[in-house]
């Protein structure tokens, strides 16, 4: 028989094809050591992390779709007590049995097994306050009504800001009148080269007494932290003859006055900004004619040259 012309050797093609062991041919030393190395670098190479976390998912994922094999012993068991490949475990006739296992959630990462659902529950309540689905939020804020929001607020702290440059005002000219420091220490000589006195704090003019009544109290916590801190260090019954009174209440050698409550200053903090700033400009132009906004002193009580009572009048 003669061959074919697909058998007859192609002398022309440049392929050059590895010896085939079913030749019946021995391997050489040089075959041999090749195939060594090779499969030497083959036990050598060490998979990079994404690697092996590629290859144990696809094993993994093989084992989860593999049927159980028949040969194993739990197939087995499970034979002898009635089941067949393909039929539910349990009694027969029940329809919600069934006939494939439970799937199984891989969990990836490190943290327990409760902090996706706190997570994602956190995430909710967080979504619900935002869109009002939190009681106290009972309507949603829009973008206007928030920035109107933003901007009385804003007001707010301006006037009140106004509020305390207006007592100060105040507080320069009635003390100035009164020819001492009001509600302050005695320290020697005035400007005039007349003894400072004090005033009660009640009958400062209530527009601007609680700026006095401000003051008076970051003064008692600073003679408190300073009592605290060389309280340590000084005896109790030294005698420093160049305190003075307040000194001595500081140290408790003397009792301090505690004053009253003063209710006539506190339904005055209770109105709004702009209400208390207005009264107290109010009271600068018609007792001292003095201009808030022109920040000027007239000599007459006309005040010609103001251009009004507002701040928008004055541009």
């Amino acid at each position: 028989m003669a061959p074919s012309k697909d058998d007859e050797d192609d002398y022309m093609s440049m392929a050059i094809t590895e010896p085939s062991s079913t030749l019946g041919r021995a391997e050489t030393s040089i075959q041999r050591r090749a195939r060594q190395k090779r499969e030497a670098e083959v036990r050598a190479h060490q998979p990079s992390k994404a690697e092996s976390a590629r290859q144990t998912e696809i094993k993994r994922d093989e084992a989860l779709n593999t049927s159980l094999p028949t040969t194993s012993k739990g197939y087995r068991m499970m034979a002898r007590l009635g089941f067949k490949a393909g039929s539910a475990l349990g009694r027969e006739g029940n329809e919600h049995a069934r006939t494939e296992p439970l799937g199984v959630v891989v969990k990836e990462g490190r943290a327990g097994v409760g902090l996706e659902r706190e997570k994602k529950r956190k995430f909710r309540e967080e979504v619900g306050a935002q869109e009002g689905g939190d009681e106290s939020n009972k309507k949603r804020e829009t973008e206007g009504e928030f920035r109107e929001r933003q901007g009385r607020e804003r007001e707010e702290k301006r006037v009140e800001s106004m509020c305390w440059g207006a007592m100060k005002v105040l507080e320069g000219f009635e003390s100035a009148q009164d020819g001492g420091e009001v509600n302050g220490r005695d320290d020697g000589e005035g400007e005039m080269g007349k003894k400072t006195t004090e005033k009660p704090t009640k009958q400062i003019n209530v527009l601007w007494r609680g700026l006095v009544r401000d003051r008076q109290e970051k003064e008692r916590e600073r003679r408190m932290r300073y009592d605290l801190h060389q309280s340590l260090s000084r005896h109790a019954a030294y005698d420093d003859p160049d305190e003075d009174e307040q000194d001595k209440q500081a140290w408790g050698r003397e009792e301090e006055e505690v004053e009253d409550e003063d209710h006539e200053l506190e339904e005055f903090n209770q109105l709004e900004p702009a209400e208390r700033l207005g009264r107290m400009l109010e009271y600068l132009r018609n007792t001292w004619r003095y201009c808030f906004w022109c920040k000027y002193h007239y000599p007459d009580e006309g005040m010609e040259g103001c251009p009004g009572l507002t701040e928008d009048e004055h541009g």
